[in-house]
């Protein structure tokens, strides 16, 4: 089948942003992403609006997808969408777009787990990118996910490790607040991370067992240490503001890879791949990277563009499921908490 000309229209809209993607054949022709800036006055997305802009932003989106991969809609073979999980609202926005294009091309429907197409992300056919092997241990990390999974194959994957209240996104955008930064706050944390002094201040790290994660506790004490500075000097997050970023910062990778050496070490697989919007963060590549010389582990690391929520990864799903005839029909239902 892989010689015949397969063209997967990919729609991504699991939280506040609304991606089209055209794949040919393993290829990327076109990943169109439409931001949603609303919710940084909010400090957070708000679903009831992050649905409403997914109504407006979908159509145009679209086209502008089929557009940039010069192709028309009669060209394509199959649809494919992220079921879930995420924002109700939101993916039932995209979710009725794929099943009433599908149903109108009479082509087949194909349901995507967001999860599993992070870690998927590897396996876009993108030039100088190297396809981690099976099995392969992937770290899944953002703003509603911390999950440490080990891949056997490509649908097949065991979830061994997962956090048991904030996600790591959430530890950095929750430290953010507490110092005044804006909404998403982990790229201005990792900023200011590179021009501070990342032992400059010790936050403890939660004790949990085994491969699990917690950050909720991190999260905590920095408010504490942050009120207590404050209290002795009102100035203090303005003077120290780099070296507290890279402290924070500095602690919630320890957290990562003090979990991932456990993984290895019970699991004897020494390859990691990364996926999700925190995998863009510059300190979590470079301690996976320094993990290498250290730990003797392989780092595979997807194109940047890959990381954050796009319809790319929604794509090589599709392009996979398509490969093997697995398709969903027009009763299928977005599910906000779907597992792997």
């Amino acid at each position: 089948m892989t010689s015949q000309n397969i063209y997967i229209l990919a729609i991504e809209s699991s939280c506040d942003d609304t991606a089209a993607s055209v794949m040919h054949n393993g290829k990327i022709l076109s990943n169109i992403v439409a931001n949603q800036k609303i919710h940084e006055a909010y400090g957070g997305v708000v679903p009831e609006l992050a649905s409403r802009a997914h109504q407006q932003n979908i159509v145009p989106v679209v086209d502008q997808a089929l557009k940039k991969a010069g192709i028309n809609k009669e060209q394509l073979s199959a649809i494919a969408f992220t079921r879930g999980p995420g924002l109700m609202g939101s993916l039932l926005v995209g979710t009725s777009f794929a099943k009433s294009l599908a149903y109108g091309l009479n082509i087949p429907l194909i349901d995507v787990n967001h999860m599993q197409a992070h870690i998927l992300a590897h396996f876009i056919d993108e030039a100088d990118f190297e396809k981690p092997p099976f099995p392969f241990l992937a770290m899944t990390i953002s703003g509603g996910h911390t999950q440490i999974v080990k891949v056997n194959s490509y649908f097949d994957m065991e979830v061994i490790g997962e956090t048991i209240d904030d996600a790591v996104g959430e530890a950095f955008d929750k430290s953010g607040k507490i110092l005044g930064l804006g909404y998403p706050a982990g790229p201005e944390i990792d900023r200011r991370a590179k021009l501070g002094n990342p032992k400059a201040y010790a936050f403890t790290k939660p004790k949990v067992d085994g491969l699990n994660f917690s950050f909720s506790g991190l999260k905590t004490a920095i408010l504490y240490f942050v009120q207590k500075q404050v209290k002795a000097n009102p100035n203090f997050i303005e003077e120290h503001l780099d070296d507290v970023c890279a402290s924070i910062q500095y602690t919630i990778i320890g957290i990562l890879i003090d979990k991932l050496k456990l993984a290895t070490k019970q699991t004897g697989i020494k390859h990691i791949a990364i996926g999700g919007g925190v995998s863009a963060n510059s300190g979590i590549r470079q301690a996976l990277k320094d993990g290498e010389h250290k730990f003797g582990w392989t780092t595979y690391v997807p194109k940047f563009e890959y990381t954050t929520d796009n319809a790319a990864m929604i794509a090589i799903v599709g392009h996979l499921k398509y490969l093997e005839g697995n398709y969903a029909d027009q009763r299928v239902m977005a599910s906000a908490r779907l597992k792997i």
